[in-house]
């Protein structure tokens, strides 16, 4: 199963004291918006994401058709069909993707720990 480029999305308090943290780390900014109160940040082929109330949790997130740079890759595994794989297997889903639908979507799950997963296809 490739469920694309991984990353973690922190939920964090104060989005740049995160930042500067972060950077003294290594990590330089890839993405995202600080005004926003989201960042995506690099360190070689790490990736974390900084959310300033946007979740309770930190998460676990795949991004289907993406590889580590955001960069669209050739072919990939489109999100429905590897929601349909982990049904098919007994996988719960928190929320799910409209089957229906193409292009962007996403859904969730919880590992055995309660920690959350996000499968997020963005094309």
């Amino acid at each position: 199963m490739k469920l694309g480029a991984f990353s973690v999305s922190l939920t964090v308090n104060d989005i740049h004291k995160s930042k500067s943290f972060y950077e003294k780390l290594g990590f330089q900014d890839h993405g995202g918006d600080i005004t926003q109160n989201w960042l995506i940040m690099k360190n070689e082929n790490c990736i974390i994401g900084l959310f300033q109330g946007m979740f309770e949790k930190n998460i676990l997130t795949f991004n289907p058709g993406w590889n580590e740079n955001a960069e669209n890759l050739e072919s990939f595994t489109d999100v429905r069909e590897l929601q349909k794989q982990l049904k098919e297997k007994g996988v719960k889903l928190q929320s799910e993707a409209d089957e229906s639908s193409e292009g962007p979507a996403y859904f969730t799950i919880e590992d055995p720990d309660g920690n959350q997963i996000l499968i997020d296809q963005h094309r």
